[in-house]
């Protein structure tokens, strides 16, 4: 039986949040001060990541200690380097010739185009990180953390958008735990569970449009143009699942590839062109568990994250939430 779970129950990671909220940005710091196995899956057509590469299988670093959820796009990458700072200044890391070496890997999203242009950086990280290993028992949702400046339904547009923000959820299955959490800026719609639309591209009477039917109009606005390939992201949906599990790197990463299922049922359209969505793994290893039961009960928390992220986020930076419009 399906029961609910917060972070509280899972002891072996801290979290917290920073951001400016003038710049419409933040980072969301997910510590495992005693290292965790971790696995990544990369969907999107334009993402922002860093240190992914040592997350593969073969590679031969085995734990993390650190995943960074950030806005900013690839500038964001600069607030990864703080929570190195912070990480090392407590001790935290593989020991290699007297120093401290923390594995922090990360993702970005897009948030340029509201409030001021900055992004996070390096001290933000560190802020983020220490009020993680100070705290990280508890975590806000919405405009807040990675999920400041998100938002969904660009299809037509900005101007037509809809505030998203960073949701969290968690599942107990028995003594397996896992708790999702996202910062959903999609270029899609965020859907519920029934189908019904929460957050997306806005029609002149201010109604939800129906995904296909605004994805149709944008592309009879603007064909596609080979010429654009180099433009930057502007989208972008990254999340990281938590659990207890005992999971190898492959498992971790099998896992998170799973929970791109979730991505796909609550957004619409998903993994495209203009989305660099991101799914991290992280396994803490106190439970033997079914890998294939980890998947399902991880794929399920972060289908109720991405929703919270739209139904939590509050109006801001001249985009209604689904809070006005009454559809959460």
């Amino acid at each position: 039986m399906l029961e609910p779970a917060s972070l509280a129950d899972l002891p072996a990671f801290r979290c917290a949040h920073a951001q400016d909220d003038a710049a419409g940005t933040g980072c969301t710091v997910i510590a495992a001060p005693d290292g965790a196995i971790c696995g990544v899956d990369v969907r999107g057509g334009g993402p922002a990541t860093r240190e992914t590469d040592l997350l593969r299988p073969e590679n031969m670093v085995q734990k993390v200690h650190a995943v960074v959820l950030s806005g900013g796009s690839a500038f964001g990458l600069e607030a990864s380097s703080g929570v190195m700072e912070a990480l090392a200044a407590r001790g935290i890391g593989f020991q290699l010739a007297g120093a401290h070496v923390p594995i922090v890997v990360g993702a970005c999203l897009f948030d340029l185009l509201v409030g001021e242009n900055t992004h996070p950086d390096a001290a933000m990280g560190c802020l983020a990180a220490e009020r993680a290993l100070d705290g990280g028992g508890t975590l806000a949702e919405g405009n807040i953390g990675a999920g400041t400046g998100a938002s969904v339904g660009k299809l037509l547009g900005a101007e037509r958008a809809m505030k998203s923000g960073f949701g969290l959820a968690g599942l107990r299955w028995g003594s397996l735990v896992c708790v999702a959490l996202v910062a959903v800026n999609a270029l899609g719609h965020v859907n519920g569970a029934d189908g019904r639309a929460l957050a997306g591209t806005r029609a002149d009477d201010g109604t939800i449009m129906n995904p296909l039917e605004a994805f149709a109009r944008a592309a009879a606005l603007a064909p596609p143009n080979a010429e654009d390939g180099g433009a930057p992201t502007t989208n972008t949906t990254i999340g990281c699942v938590l659990t207890n599990a005992r999971l190898t790197k492959a498992q971790a990463a099998k896992s998170a590839s799973c929970v791109h299922d979730a991505y796909a049922r609550a957004i619409k359209p998903v993994h495209t062109q203009n989305d660099g969505d991101t799914v991290f793994v992280m396994a803490s290893g106190e439970e033997a568990a079914d890998p294939d039961a980890v998947s399902v009960l991880a794929c399920e928390a972060m289908q109720r994250a991405i929703e919270r992220a739209a139904t939590q986020a509050t109006s801001a930076y001249g985009l209604p939430a689904a809070r006005d419009l009454g559809t959460c």
